[in-house]
């Protein structure tokens, strides 16, 4: 599945103002600079001072949890650390020998879909309204819930490029923000322009009761 939810992170507030630790999450790769080997490190996610990490080198993958120390991650023998969350230097150091490596971060894969999320929108044009929600892409297939008409139905609908067919709906988007929710009744089909919600932060819900 698309969604991994044991990757949420517990970054305090403060250290995200002061350090910029979510900076380190996700995937580096790059090369050592004296041999030119390729190197990765990963950061699943960081609670508290705890990060679970991945070291890949020599073409093995090493699994454990580092421990975060302001914008640095320390994993056994190395150190990643970075200023902008694009570009990090892993610093390699281990009986007298010292190395360093730049990586790059990579973009997130593909499977976390522009269309996850929850959509919705009226069409003053032909007075119908839309919602569709699409909960996990994996691969060809995606778990969605769609509402026309008032009746909602939920199940797997079929996923090509930037678009997702189910049964006699579809959404398509282009930017990932902005979409169009094609269905039909009958013989007749509909068009609604559909925007994404913003995602529910986790937090907003206790701040209103605060």
């Amino acid at each position: 599945m698309a969604i991994v939810t044991s990757s949420t992170s517990q970054i305090s507030p403060a250290n995200e103002r002061i350090y910029r630790q979510s900076n380190l999450l996700g995937e580096w790769k790059g090369t050592w600079t004296a041999s030119g080997q390729p190197v990765g490190f990963k950061v699943v996610n960081i609670r508290g001072a705890r990060a679970e990490v991945e070291y890949t080198h020599n073409g093995r993958t090493e699994r454990g949890i580092g421990q975060v120390d302001g914008a640095t991650i320390n994993f056994g023998s190395v150190t990643i650390g970075t200023k902008n969350g694009k570009s990090a230097v892993l610093l390699f150091s281990a009986g007298g020998g010292k190395a360093t490596a730049s990586l790059e971060k990579q973009a997130p894969p593909a499977s976390d879909s522009r269309l996850i999320g929850s959509w919705g929108g009226y069409s003053s044009a032909n007075g119908k309204s839309a919602s569709f929600k699409v909960l996990a892409v994996n691969g060809k297939e995606a778990q969605v819930s769609v509402t026309t008409d008032g009746v909602t139905r939920q199940g797997t609908g079929i996923v090509y490029k930037n678009v997702i067919m189910f049964g006699q709906a579809q959404i398509a988007t282009d930017d990932g923000q902005n979409g169009k929710v094609i269905y039909q009744v009958g013989t007749k089909s509909f068009m609604v322009p559909v925007t994404k919600y913003p995602p529910a932060d986790s937090s907003s819900s206790v701040d209103k009761t605060a």
